[in-house]
């Protein structure tokens, strides 16, 4: 938003200087993104008039002036521009004067007494662009006839001025105006405000012109008067040009002038179509598919209408009877432009919906002011008044007979009040607000508003779409208070070393274990697809928790294993020429749980705890020439977490998963002296899974609770034993179903005071037919480790101890001594 200083003050004028307005609109939000005078810095130009103007004796294109420039002598000054004559008045540059620089970076120039073609020239007549006025280089500037003569120019067209960029957000469309900008100044500064008076132009003439608004989803209100009889051709008021110059528009003529300084000065786009060129009523609709326009920019665009589903729609049209006239909210059309042959004219102000207009310029490649506006949202309650004061511009300048304004008010939005809680304001600003403040602000913005105990109930003017929650409220009352009298408080906190958990360990120490087993961490999304939650986990798609919005098809639902992408990571490497991969993840997976409440790792209905999984893939170690080449297996993978998890111990128990081979897959249940606690699965992927993924060869998978895993406990200090431990061993034939852990199992059970551990050492499985045992049997060799901290074991002791294990393991297991 672009406007001069001049402009803002003929509104509201506070008592601030130029840059103290601009600091105090820049702490309010409403950031000043420049601010320069109008003209560039120039010295010693004052007004002059020719008073002769005679042909040069030696140059075909100069002519030697004499001009009166209020010193009290005649000036020689040879000019070459073909509008120099007697009697006009024009800026004169005087010998010592420094002019802006040619070129951007350049050095002022400066004025000095010098010769033309050997005639003495005493100054400079300028041009408006060397006085940094515009572009026209065609001849000198020509001044009204009153100027006075010796009085300085920049005094003269006020070329101090202050030209003001504002830097809006999207929400302060409020502000896409002087009017609006001269609210939220007088807001600021507490100076009253003056808005533009009018009078309203008499209905002279008794005419309407059909307008039919089809689509209420396009245009919530629309009104138009009829004026006949105006003069196009008129000379569009200086100050009105003066204005929309230093808003950055151009003069173009006079009824698009007083139109564009209307949009400008109240925030209201309007548009002036000539009414002859209109063929018949008009018609207020979306645009169908194939309808052409050719735009007042010259574009000619194709509108597409609404698509196969009939929801989208490509743009609103104005339309007469032959077609559309104008594309609604954005561009009038160039078929029924006004023009210098126009007599008879209808001016149009509406309200488009914001929603009609968003994006629609940007889809033909251009922008335009209106559009700008309606996409951010117009006042509706003032399109009439808007429309009033137009008509009045116009008639004021261009003369005509006004008609009676036909409105029709069909989709206006309605603003719903909005609550604010003073405690609310006081947390999230910071400072200690009272009523007293609150009430003084919304009063200053213009609030309508009344007060329920500590809270606020606002009702937003018509002009404020951005007023629509709680913490826009807020929002005001901050920049209202003024941002730099928030107080700089930044955050305090204690400080102080921290003892490390001795009883847990960090996770990053269980990723550093793995990485030293040859395993590489990856790093996935939380989301994955619905086949792979299917094929993995075997859920149905009830079960399964989708992705309201998801960022590709691929991830629409949130994962419950690791499994998923780390599969899809050793399918990308197989396919980039990797033989041998090891992958682990540490990540949260998500699970539907009605039973669990809010928690650091739960939320009411989801479960969703950090665990670590990982997969193997390919050779149990790298190709050399000390080990033969064989794949990796289960009891591999089981080697590297035995490793990774000590000193903790675990069992695993063969058990049965979707994603796993049924009789290559087992449980994992970490071990202690009171307790045993699943932890997680371990075992060779599926075989319709690794035909699934097209891998030859299928991986050994293995995913673990997290935080179980962490808990290590405090060591408990023991006195070295002063006696030797004695071992035994204890070799015992089962059926080969039975496991060693069965069997491990059943002798820890019977809790002897001497026994300090039991290890499996030996395993033999007969060839048919060539021992004592059945081909059904094994032989299980376990060595007993038994110490005594008080004396020395004796063999009554030992060999009592051994019989009862092996009791045990006859009872539990149908074993027998071997």
């Amino acid at each position: 938003m672009q406007f001069s200083e001049s402009w803002l003050r003929q509104y509201v004028n506070p008592s601030l200087d130029s840059d103290a307005l601009g600091h105090a609109m820049t702490m309010a939000g409403l950031e000043v993104e420049e601010q320069h005078s109008f003209a560039p810095a120039f010295t010693k130009i004052v007004i002059a008039q020719i008073l002769s103007a005679e042909q040069h004796p030696d140059a075909d294109r100069l002519r030697v002036c004499k001009v009166d420039a209020g010193t009290g002598q005649e000036l020689q000054i040879v000019c070459g521009a073909p509008n120099a004559r007697a009697g006009i008045k024009i800026p004169c540059a005087m010998v010592g004067a420094e002019l802006p620089p040619a070129e951007a970076g350049g050095k002022p120039f400066m004025i000095k007494v010098g010769k033309l073609r050997g005639v003495e020239s005493q100054g400079m007549l300028c041009s408006g662009r060397e006085l940094g006025l515009g572009d026209d280089h065609e001849g000198i500037l020509e001044l009204p006839q009153d100027a006075p003569v010796g009085k300085d120019i920049r005094e003269y067209l006020d070329l101090d001025d202050q030209i003001f960029v504002i830097k809006l957000t999207p929400n302060k469309a409020d502000c896409l105006s002087l009017l609006g900008m001269a609210r939220e100044v007088s807001a600021i500064t507490g100076a009253d405000l003056c808005a533009p008076k009018w009078s309203v132009p008499a209905k002279a003439i008794d005419e309407k012109l059909k307008v039919t608004v089809e689509n209420t989803d396009l245009c919530g209100r629309f009104a138009g008067r009829v004026i006949r009889g105006v003069n196009p051709q008129v000379k569009t008021p200086e100050y009105i040009v003066k204005r929309l110059s230093r808003a950055g528009q151009r003069s173009i003529s006079a009824l698009v002038d007083l139109s564009n300084y209307v949009m400008l000065e109240m925030g209201q786009p309007t548009h002036v179509f000539d009414i002859d060129k209109l063929n018949g009523d008009i018609t207020v609709r979306w645009a169908k598919v194939g309808e052409t326009l050719e735009l007042l920019n010259g574009q000619t665009v194709t509108l597409q209408g609404p698509d196969s589903a009939g929801k989208l729609q490509d743009a609103g049209v104005v339309a007469d009877q032959s077609g559309p006239v104008a594309l609604a909210g954005i561009m009038g059309g160039n078929h029924c432009a006004v023009s210098d042959d126009t007599k008879n004219i209808y001016v149009e102000a509406a309200y488009w919906l914001p929603s009609a207009i968003q994006g629609r310029a940007r889809r033909f490649n251009f922008s335009t002011d209106a559009a700008h506006r309606f996409e951010r949202g117009v006042d509706p309650q003032n399109t009439v008044n808007c429309l009033e004061y137009l008509s009045s511009l116009i008639i004021e300048v261009c003369g005509g007979q006004a008609g009676p304004i036909d409105d029709q008010i069909l989709n206006v939005p309605e603003r719903k009040p909005v609550r604010m809680r003073l405690t609310r304001a006081q947390k999230v600003i910071g400072i200690p607000l009272t009523n007293e403040i609150v009430a003084d602000v919304f009063k200053r913005l213009g609030f309508e508003f009344k007060q329920e105990g500590d809270a606020f109930i606002v009702t937003p003017p018509s002009y404020r779409f951005d007023i629509e929650i709680e913490e826009d409220l807020i929002e005001e009352v901050a920049r209202m208070y003024g941002f730099e009298n928030i107080p700089d408080q930044p955050p305090v906190a204690s400080l102080k070393m921290s003892a490390k958990a001795e009883a847990k360990r960090g996770i990053h120490l269980l990723r550093q274990r793995l990485a030293l087993q040859g395993y590489q961490e990856a790093v996935n999304f939380g989301f994955t697809d619905l086949e792979s939650e299917r094929r993995l986990m075997g859920v149905s798609e009830k079960d399964v928790i989708a992705v309201l919005n998801p960022i590709a098809n691929q991830y629409g639902v949130m994962r419950s294993t690791l499994w998923g992408g780390l599969l899809t990571n050793l399918k990308a490497n197989l396919n980039r020429g990797a033989g041998r991969v090891r992958l682990f993840e540490t990540g949260r997976v998500f699970n539907r749980d009605a039973n669990v409440q809010e928690e650091a790792s739960k939320v009411a209905g989801y479960n969703q705890p950090q665990k670590i999984g990982g997969l193997a893939y390919g050779s149990f170690v790298p190709e050399q020439w000390a080990n033969a080449t064989r794949a990796v297996d289960f009891f591999d993978v089981k080697g590297d977490l035995e490793r990774v998890l000590d000193p903790l111990h675990f069992v695993t128990e063969a058990a049965q998963h979707p994603a796993l081979h049924p009789g290559r897959s087992a449980k994992i249940f970490l071990t202690t002296a009171k307790n045993r606690v699943e932890v997680g699965f371990i075992g060779e992927l599926h075989p319709g899974l690794q035909q699934a993924y097209e891998l030859p060869q299928a991986p050994v998978l293995f995913e673990l609770e997290l935080d179980p895993i962490r808990e290590l406990g405090l060591p408990v200090p023991e006195e070295l034993s002063k006696f030797p431990a004695v071992q035994r061993d204890l070799a015992v034939v089962v059926k080969q179903d039975v496991s060693a852990q069965t069997l491990l199992d059943a002798m820890s059970a019977t809790k002897q005071q001497f026994v300090r551990g039991i290890e499996l050492f030996d395993e033999f499985k007969p060839k048919a037919g060539s021992s004592s045992m059945a081909d059904d049997e094994k032989s299980l060799a376990f060595r007993v480790t038994l110490l005594n901290p008080v004396e020395t074991l004796q063999d009554p002791q030992i060999d009592a101890v051994m019989a009862s294990l092996l009791g045990a393991v006859e009872k539990k297991c149908a074993a027998r001594l071997r």
